[in-house]
């Protein structure tokens, strides 16, 4: 596999992803009964910004860094964008890691309760490696090196009948990916029709993306919404012009408040403005 996150991590699309991740982790923590989380590609769990790969590409900069700067001097922020930035703020002085940036796994190990659970499942050895030392004490997630789709299998469902999978693939073969995470998001939900799943997925055309979102929606057997932030417009040459996030079973308002944080949060990315937000019913009533 040639993806390495390292060099991308901190950037606008992590952003976008994280924020929406925090949000769905507090959404399920509405009730008391606790939940399993499943993170099918996990990463490495932590990355140096000030050095290697991410000092090199530069992405965090206009990401990561300018956005939770911006929330250190803003009163008037979404809560979901505040939340953002305690739970990065806080995660970096316990870890004494003012210049590093943690992924999703270590993100929900600072938010899951003593009746929650987590599985983090990482494919590639040297990444599992660095995952496990990233998580050490968090004893809430645990670290599987293996391949994320075929362990869902054996997840779920958990014992609680609550649960939220994050699906992040590298969308090295964006067409395969694309594939691979209709087909687990639908095996997921034959096992467990409740499950929260969160796919993300990156906007470089916008045509391409629009017919995979319709094709996932003909598949979907439950409620589901797209949520989009574009920092280009959707259809430009730049690359990644946008990130998105397909949410099966979206909690309750999750499209409201969504409208309202990714407008902001735009904004802080997008000081030229030539991108957007969308947030889209895929199957049912999403709001």
């Amino acid at each position: 596999m040639k993806y390495r996150h390292a060099y991308h991590a901190g950037n606008f699309a992590d952003v976008h992803k994280h924020v929406a991740l925090i949000a769905l982790l507090r959404a399920l923590q509405r009730k008391e009964k606790g939940f399993l989380y499943v993170d099918t590609h996990a990463g490495r769990g932590r990355y140096a910004l000030g050095s290697g790969p991410a000092r090199d590409s530069g992405e965090a900069q206009s990401g990561a860094v300018a956005v939770l700067a911006a929330l250190r001097g803003s009163g008037s922020a979404p809560e979901e964008l505040v939340d953002y930035g305690a739970v990065i703020d806080t995660w970096r002085r316990a870890a004494d890691a003012r210049h590093d940036y943690p992924g999703s796994p270590i993100i929900a190990a600072q938010l899951l309760r003593p009746q929650d659970q987590a599985r983090a499942i990482e494919s590639q050895p040297a990444e599992f490696e660095a995952l496990r030392k990233a998580l050490g004490r968090h004893s809430r997630v645990i670290a599987e090196h293996g391949d994320g789709y075929q362990r869902l299998r054996a997840l779920l469902p958990p014992a609680s009948r609550r649960g939220l999978v994050l699906i992040d693939a590298p969308y090295e073969d964006t067409r395969g990916d694309f594939r691979a995470a209709i087909q687990a998001s639908r095996d997921a939900l034959t096992r467990f029709e409740g499950c929260v799943i969160a796919i993300w997925y990156p906007v470089k055309d916008a045509r391409d993306t629009d017919r995979w979102l319709q094709e996932l929606a003909r598949d979907l057997p439950r409620p589901a919404l797209a949520a989009e932030l574009w920092i280009h417009p959707p259809d430009s040459r730049a690359g990644l012009n946008g990130s998105g996030l397909a949410i099966v079973n979206p909690p309750y308002l999750f499209a409201d408040r969504c409208d309202i944080w990714q407008a902001a949060l735009r904004a802080l990315l997008d000081p030229a403005g030539t991108g957007g937000t969308r947030v889209v019913s895929l199957v049912g009533e999403s709001r």
